[in-house]
């Protein structure tokens, strides 16, 4: 017998065994930064960790940064609120990722990267250099505040905080571990977190299939007579994002952009020694992030047929699913799991990647180019710091987001294809341009945007899972066919 609603369901407050559980984890994570950062004496040591990390740990926390609180609330609030179209996307970013391995990674290491934007440098020219640095902090600081919205929506619910309280606190404790311990210290906590984020959606999965009525065969059927279950969407509808085409595509090309052409993944894959096990790391993550994906997708459709048998919750929208569990369900202790990995998702932030490209790519060669190590040591740090606050600002504007997962999506499919379109064109042709290249990843993104506009006002029929496609087609275009024309003072292949 279903119930009519859960609205009336009582608030479970946190038991001192929940307070200990995330403080454990907190302490842990602290004192991983301190290890990790207590002998950096160079930006070589901040930015890449002397390129000593073991393969397995750059997996792990490749993972993490790739899960993130899109994951952990994102991911269990599509499945409670749609399907399963969303693994579709794994198809295409898997062979996104072994692309990446063999295309892009054995070039970042000929070219002794410490960020990926100096191989536009050394291909193309400082225009190019400083075009994809600008392209990567606007994409990845408005995809951060996202996943900080995300992570934080959920502390604010379980907590009982404003969204702002959990915002201003998480991202001070981001800031302080990541401008102390760098890049060893988000690596090495981000594999902390993809074990504590496995444990948590496992442990919880377990718990809800326990007390739903009739077990798993009551789930299957219930899930499946509402639709829940579809993993594969072959529809030819070009103005569906979430067809098997559409999603293989948008998955594809978002791979390339993010694994091989963003900072913040490739300088997790830049901190081994080699280039063949960083290779390794990425490939392992295909193995690694499709259990945890499935996990997730799990929860929700656990979440969804036991609010079936026990009264809807009292929720504004799909995003606040976990939280509403955590807060009025599970038991002392496992909500404190869960409260410890939305923890973790907040404080997983690209703060060293971006501050690692502001002194790389712009800060070194435009504004101080004879500093000490020290220096620039200095400014990384301070930084961090000055990125944290455009983050608190970002993720405070995200509070009438719907849905955070498809929003972050659709930030990348609207600007990734700029950059991906020329790195693209500095690894497979020997075409030199510069000045080119700014014009059409420019005009690229404009394009993308007012495509993305035309769908949302429903003047055209097109997926914004398409975009991103068309932006690096577009961007490799232009790019080639203006080169000759507008071919600056640029060096050989």
């Amino acid at each position: 017998m279903i119930a009519a609603t859960a609205e009336s369901a009582p608030v479970r407050t946190l038991a001192p065994l929940d307070f200990l559980v995330v403080g454990v984890a907190l302490a842990i994570l602290g004192l991983i930064a301190y290890l990790a950062g207590r002998k950096e004496k160079d930006t070589r040591d901040f930015f890449l960790g002397g390129r000593s990390v073991p393969a397995f740990v750059a997996t792990l926390s490749f993972v993490a940064a790739e899960i993130s609180a899109l994951t952990v609330i994102g991911v269990p609030a599509v499945a409670y609120s749609e399907n399963w179209h969303y693994l579709q996307f794994f198809v295409g970013s898997a062979a996104g990722r072994i692309f990446v391995a063999f295309l892009f990674i054995p070039v970042f290491y000929r070219h002794n990267c410490t960020t990926v934007f100096e191989f536009l440098r050394d291909r193309f020219g400082p225009e190019t250099e400083y075009a994809g640095s600008a392209f990567f902090f606007i994409t990845r600081l408005l995809g951060a505040g996202v996943r900080l919205y995300a992570a934080c929506l959920g502390i604010s619910l379980i907590m009982g905080w404003s969204l702002a309280q959990a915002i201003l606190v998480f991202t001070a404790v981001s800031v302080a571990l990541v401008g102390f311990g760098g890049i060893k210290a988000v690596v090495w906590t981000g594999a902390f977190e993809a074990c504590v984020f496995f444990l948590a959606g496992a442990l919880v999965g377990s718990w809800l299939l326990l007390h739903i009525d009739g077990g798993l065969a009551e789930v299957w059927r219930v899930a499946g007579a509402w639709g829940r279950l579809s993993v594969f969407n072959f529809s030819g509808d070009l103005g569906d994002a979430t067809t098997f085409w559409a999603g293989t595509a948008n998955a594809f090309f978002v791979s390339l952009a993010v694994f091989g052409a963003d900072q913040e993944l490739v300088q997790r894959l830049l901190t081994v020694r080699t280039r063949r096990s960083s290779q390794k790391a990425l490939i392992s993550t295909i193995l690694a992030a499709l259990p945890l994906l499935c996990c997730y997708l799990s929860l929700g459709t656990l979440l969804f047929v036991f609010y079936q048998q026990r009264g809807q919750p009292a929720i504004g929208k799909p995003d606040e699913i976990l939280g509403w569990c955590v807060t009025h369900t599970l038991p002392a202790g496992l909500k404190g799991l869960v409260l410890a990995a939305i923890v973790m998702t907040s404080i997983d932030s690209p703060l060293s990647s971006l501050s690692t490209s502001f002194v790389t790519n712009l800060y070194r060669p435009l504004i101080h180019k004879s500093g000490s190590e020290k220096h620039y040591l200095w400014v990384s740090r301070a930084g961090i710091v000055g990125f944290g606050l455009i983050l608190i600002a970002l993720a405070l504007a995200c509070r009438s987001v719907e849905k955070a997962l498809w929003l972050a999506f659709q930030i990348v499919s609207i600007l990734s294809g700029s950059t991906l379109g020329i790195f693209l064109l500095g690894i497979l042709t020997k075409r030199r341009s510069n000045a080119a290249n700014v014009v059409a990843m420019v005009l690229s993104a404009l394009t993308c945007a007012e495509l993305f506009f035309l769908s949302a006002t429903q003047a055209i029929s097109l997926g914004w899972s398409w975009l991103i496609v068309i932006g690096t087609v577009e961007t490799f275009t232009l790019a080639y066919l203006l080169g000759p024309a507008m071919e600056s003072e640029v060096p050989p292949a």
